[in-house]
Order: C-alpha cells, then sequence, then structure tokens
C-alpha cells in the first residue's frame, strides 16, 4: 500500500516543468552548471567512498 502512495506522490511533467523553471529564477542561468558541477562531484565521493568502504569490509571479514 505505501509503495502505491508513492508513485502517485511522484511528479509528473508539469511539475517536473514548474520546479526546473522556479530553479531557473532562483539561481539564474549562469549559476545552474556549477551546481550541477558540484552535484556530479558530491556523488561521485560518494560512490568512491561506499566502494572504499566495501573493500575494507571485504579486507577485514574472517575468511571461510
Amino acid at each position: 500500500m505505501q509503495t502505491n502512495f508513492i508513485l502517485l506522490s511522484m511528479p509528473g511533467g508539469t511539475e517536473w516543468i514548474l520546479i526546473f523553471v522556479a530553479i531557473l529564477l532562483l539561481f539564474g542561468g549562469k549559476k545552474i552548471p556549477e551546481l550541477m558541477s558540484g552535484l556530479g562531484k558530491g556523488i561521485k565521493n560518494f560512490k568512491d567512498g561506499m566502494k572504499s568502504e566495501d573493500e575494507e569490509t571485504k579486507k577485514d571479514s574472517p575468511a571461510k
């Protein structure tokens, strides 16, 4: 039941356009590429951290 609620509450096409226009008005056209670049770097760092954590966990775990 909760899954159906989550799917129904997600924004549709018109809502995404309104969100994009609001972001464009708030930050301006010149600032958006900088924000996206920062977001991309943050996601890359997060993935690298998760990968190194997995490697450390595998290294520290006892062999079977």
